[in-house]
């Protein structure tokens, strides 16, 4: 093997990979040449507040007559943790530092490694499985043509199902209050087709009432919007959705409120008395006035969207209290929440989030909206402790969907490869298994025009709705999101669809990604692509849970295993518009083919912007 002082990667530096339980002892080993005339080795570990040990490496046995294993051993409570290495030496003293990807160099001048030590009691729900979770707008993704009851006058609805959004602020109707009317019933219509897809869970955007087509300004926790149906349509979806192996999850929106609500009552829609219209309001202590009514603290300074004391008593009970929001619809039959703007919801309420829902069911989901590393997250100054036990199940995985466009759209797959195995490292692994792996959202251009068009850099939403992909850029996105998909697909996680990727929508961000899925007029070639994909993966039990593998990483190529006890499957990706060939272990000659070719005496031939998916037999 080549001379590296230390590996985080490698068992042979770090007995356990990744994350580990307070209950586990991993063996640290530092591997030092004798020419280095060593006279004491030590750890350098420190947690999060910065109380520092230094604990001894002893010399345990020399490998090749030139180089000395020396080890030790740790363990410590839940945490984060930062470490390196330094040693006493005829030449003064060296610090071993993290140079790159997991590799350590003798120099002062890397960075730490992180050790993530979680909960022994940290589990997670198997609801998910190998299958794949998929995106609906509800707005936009079917309207069942059913009579709607209670419908507020002040909507306008427009009957042009796939038209293009409103986009402006200067007009009668403004950005987010023009409504197609999809609703909960039309996606009981096509829960065949969307199982069609390989789908195991579904997640909803936002359904409380509101009075915008996005709902994140939440009007009425305990009410369905009207627009969308009824509470019972809920529970039928949620019903025939369980027929089908599929759990719906809910978008928890408990940062913030709208200022057109029961709660707040600003425009005086509702007969409660809103925190806005009195001082002795029962919901005046969920808010933060600073001169009370028309100075309030609001989401990132958006006056509709009032934010909330989450650790106010009354606010906190009334969402995870007895009979409480979450206790409610999961009586419905939900199977667990999505949390908004996680980050900004403090740790005492996502404590109290956790213990509710798990009391009333153990399976069901708790998902993060995070956009960093989850582990080391600093939010308000504080370190979040997500995914230590007690808090999240998973969250969105943002770090692999900016890893994965950023590698398609030109990136090299050392990156790509390193950001995967950082996110290993660092999560604890029942946590990795239910990644929300994501390379689109209500929150982001469309997958194909992020491939193929510039950022929109700041450009107005009137250019933004003036640009189409040409032919050209329509084949070749459409080349390039299989590869794209291909990865999201078979990344340790589980894989969420965006509903109408599969169907080829294009678009830049809101409102021009929430556009209705064009039902009848899909791009086959996609979607046919992603029910091969998605039921491949759903019936394979090496992405279950599966051991990632990395084969080759280069400029261009890259390929990697997924490995669960007996079943394994090589995936070869190349970005490079011409082909390429690459070495791949023995052993995958008489492989079935899912997509692509078998390779020949150990070397695979990709062709230009190509995939295979190898299934061993």
């Amino acid at each position: 093997m080549k001379y590296i002082p230390y590996d985080s990667r490698d068992i042979l530096y770090k007995s356990i990979f990744g994350a580990i339980s307070d209950k586990d002892t991993v063996r640290f080993r530092l591997l030092l040449h004798r020419g280095a005339e060593v006279y004491s080795v030590y750890l350098k570990i420190k947690n999060d507040v910065g109380a520092e040990q230094n604990l001894e490496m002893k010399a345990s046995e020399w490998y090749d007559d030139n180089y000395c294993w020396y080890e030790c051993f740790f363990k410590d409570v839940v945490g984060l943790y930062w470490y390196s290495f330094y040693y006493d030496s005829k030449w003064g003293r060296m610090d071993v530092t993290k140079f790159r990807f997991g590799e350590g160099t003798v120099s002062s001048q890397g960075k730490n490694w992180q050790l993530t030590v979680y909960d022994s009691n940290y589990k997670t729900p198997d609801s998910l499985s190998s299958g794949i979770i998929y995106q609906i707008f509800p707005d936009r993704f079917y309207n069942s043509g059913e009579p709607k009851n209670n419908i507020f006058t002040d909507r306008y609805i427009r009957d042009d199902w796939g038209g293009l959004p409103e986009y402006r602020q200067d007009t009668d109707v403004s950005i987010g209050k023009d409504y197609f009317s999809g609703d909960l019933k039309g996606i009981t219509l096509k829960l065949d087709y969307i199982k069609s897809l390989g789908t195991s869970c579904i997640y909803l955007n936002p359904i409380f009432e509101a009075h915008s087509n996005h709902r994140y300004n939440t009007a009425d926790y305990m009410k369905v919007d009207p627009l969308l149906g009824c509470e019972s349509d809920l529970k039928d979806l949620c019903s025939e959705a369980k027929k089908r192996g599929i759990i719906i999850i809910l978008d928890g929106v408990f940062s913030h409120t709208g200022d057109d609500s029961v709660y707040f009552n600003k425009l005086l829609r509702y007969n409660s008395v809103g925190a806005y219209n009195s001082t002795d309001s029962p919901y005046f202590r969920w808010y933060r006035f600073s001169n009370w009514p028309y100075k309030y603290k609001s989401w990132w300074g958006v006056p509709s969207l009032p934010e909330v004391d989450e650790i106010n008593s009354t606010f906190c009970d009334f969402v995870t209290g007895e009979n409480g929001v979450l206790e409610h619809w999961l009586d419905c039959g939900i199977g667990g929440f999505r949390l908004d703007v996680a980050d900004e919801l403090p740790d005492e309420f996502i404590d109290k989030i956790n213990s509710c829902v798990k009391r009333k069911d153990p399976d069901a989901l708790i998902i993060g909206e995070v956009w960093e590393d989850a582990t080391n997250k600093t939010s308000y100054g504080i370190r979040r402790r997500y995914l230590l036990g007690y808090q999240l199940d998973t969250v969105m995985n943002y770090p692999f969907s900016n890893a994965i466009t950023t590698y398609i759209k030109g990136g090299d797959a050392f990156e790509l490869m390193d950001k995967v195995m950082q996110v290993c490292e660092n999560y604890p692994r029942q946590c990795i298994r239910l990644l929300m792996n994501h390379i689109g959202t209500h929150d982001t251009a469309r997958i194909l025009t992020v491939l193929m068009k510039d950022d929109a850099q700041g450009r107005s939403r009137e250019w933004q709705s003036h640009q189409k992909l040409s032919e050209f850029e329509w084949q070749r996105g459409k080349r390039l999101l299989k590869l794209a998909a291909t990865i999201q697909y078979t990344l340790p996680g589980v894989p969420s669809l965006f509903y109408g990727d599969e169907a080829g929508l294009e678009g830049y961000g809101d409102p021009f990604c929430r556009v209705c899925y064009p039902w009848g007029f899909e791009d086959r070639e996609i979607l046919e692509f992603y029910k091969k994909l998605g039921n491949f993966r759903r019936s394979c039990k090496a992405f279950d849970d599966g051991d990632f593998i990395p084969v080759f990483a280069g400029l261009g190529p890259l390929s990697y295993i997924r490995k669960n006890g007996t079943e394994e499957v090589l995936i070869a990706i190349n970005r490079w518009v011409q082909p390429d060939v690459i070495c791949v272990p023995d052993g995958w000659e008489n492989s079935q083919v899912i997509f692509g070719t078998l390779p020949n005496c150990g070397h695979l031939y990709l062709g230009a912007e190509d995939i295979v998916i190898l299934l061993k037999q």
